[in-house]
């Protein structure tokens, strides 16, 4: 009886995550929209776990929010003179994210919008492009002219090169060659307009200042990680010009 080979497609199953990787996702999401607030953050989680039981009972939003605080992405810091709850303990304070979750914060907003790319000049963003890059995809190819030496993989080649012209002979030609496959990298150039209208200090609130740190932090993430891209920053009012 012949024997057919061929695909066999199953539903998507998403990589095991522990309880505390699944909510995090969820609390950076929401903490982004609540511009950083970690109580009106938790308190949209409390709702969203009541109406889809995120959780259970080895595992409650109280262990998360121990947990965030454990790894260091919130910190709760207690006004002296406080009341303290029943059993003599300070109570809940004024929570607030730490400097590692904004890093991750603005890491997961960066990766989000450099998520899909297409080619462009080479770079150092991942796409899901082959091509010329420095990032091995774990398949193989037929070399191309203009393929880098140092992908040809020896191995491969030399195998078939006997399988092509025997081995009472060796004989190693251009079609013979195989390449290790890379993922290509490229290149962008993102450009940040920041408000400096007069709507930015209405009412006496200083928008400016957070404009300016939110500026800061991402040419600071783009010079670091993406240090091939490009980064110009303009003002805005009535008029616009770029600043160094």
């Amino acid at each position: 009886m012949e024997t057919r080979k061929g695909f066999r497609f199953s539903s998507f199953k998403a990589p095991d995550q522990s309880p505390f990787e699944r909510l995090f996702e969820i609390f950076q999401e929401l903490i982004t929209h609540t511009s950083g607030d970690v109580d009106e953050a938790l308190d949209w989680l409390r709702e969203l776990d009541k109406e889809y039981e995120l959780t259970d009972e080895d595992y409650t939003i109280d262990d998360f929010i121990e947990d965030l605080k454990a790894k260091g992405y919130i910190r709760e810091e207690f006004e002296e003179g406080g009341e303290p709850d029943g059993e003599g303990n300070p109570g809940e304070g004024v929570r607030s994210i730490t400097a590692k979750m904004e890093r991750i914060i603005r890491q997961r907003a960066l990766e989000q919008i450099f998520g899909k790319l297409k080619r462009s000049g080479a770079g150092s963003h991942r796409t899901g492009k082959s091509g010329r890059g420095d990032e091995h995809t774990g398949d193989y190819r037929e070399y191309r002219f203009g393929d880098s030496l140092d992908h040809i993989s020896m191995t491969e080649s030399l195998k078939n090169a006997q399988i092509n012209h025997g081995t009472d002979s060796f004989s190693l030609t251009e079609d013979d060659l195989v390449v290790e496959d890379t993922h290509h990298k490229a290149q962008m150039s993102t450009v940040l307009m920041i408000d400096i209208s007069h709507s930015m200090i209405l009412y006496g609130e200083d928008r400016i200042t957070p404009a300016k740190k939110v500026a800061m932090a991402l040419a600071e993430l783009i010079t670091t990680r993406y240090p091939k891209d490009t980064l110009d920053v303009l003002v805005f009012g009535n008029d616009a010009w770029p600043i160094a």
